[in-house]
């Protein structure tokens, strides 16, 4: 079962005691107490996020996962013009406090406007790892940090953006995913399309790219 979840929802319990996390709404889907979330999302990122509903499947989907097999296309709103496209090559913690180890994102900027204080540009990111927020430590690496991201962003710029364009959230959703099914061998696109509170600020900035995604 593929969700689209919403920005500020953890995927499940941690050392928060958060009311609702994803897995209850796919216990309350499913009717099952059984639901194994494959990978995991940030709780500010919003997006597409894959559960398998028995352990065998599950583990199957793990392994894929493991090798990097998924393709996943991440949007993000961005501070300055990042260049057209490039490859990011820069290791990261797989954990908090953990070693660093390779992690590669390829990235294309689909369009740059004037925004005030300064020019926004939409990217696509496609990350070949999956490291701990990677996409997000990826851009600030490249001196282009996601809007509204409260440890690698600019504070005064987030602000500036939340209070002229309404964009009270991070600017990043994880858009699709493609991978194969572990037993029919079929394969699936997983489309989680821009929810209202990224979209909506993103028209207001005038990125007319989000008609083609």
């Amino acid at each position: 079962m593929a969700l689209s979840k919403p920005s500020g929802m953890l995927v499940h319990r941690g050392w928060a005691r958060d009311g609702e996390v994803l897995v209850d709404w796919v216990r309350r889907l499913t009717g099952s107490d059984t639901a194994h979330p494959i990978h995991r999302l940030d709780r500010a990122t919003s997006g597409i996020v894959l559960f398998g509903l028995s352990p065998e499947i599950a583990r199957e989907l793990g392994e894929l996962f493991q090798r990097n097999v998924p393709r996943k296309r991440y949007i993000a709103l961005v501070r300055g013009r990042p260049p057209e496209s490039g490859l990011i090559d820069h290791p990261i913690p797989r954990a908090p406090g953990g070693d660093r180890v390779p992690a590669r994102s390829s990235y294309r900027r689909l369009q740059t406007v004037e925004a005030s204080p300064r020019d926004l540009s939409l990217v696509e990111v496609f990350p070949a790892t999956g490291r701990l927020h990677q996409v997000r430590r990826h851009l600030k690496h490249i001196d282009h940090p996601v809007i509204g991201d409260a440890n690698y962003g600019k504070g005064p710029l987030n602000r500036a953006v939340r209070e002229r364009y309404d964009l009270s959230r991070l600017a990043l959703h994880a858009l699709s995913l493609e991978i194969v099914h572990p037993r029919s061998g079929e394969a699936l696109v997983l489309v989680a399309p821009l929810p209202d509170d990224l979209a909506g600020p993103l028209e207001r900035l005038g990125f007319v790219e989000l008609l083609t995604l």
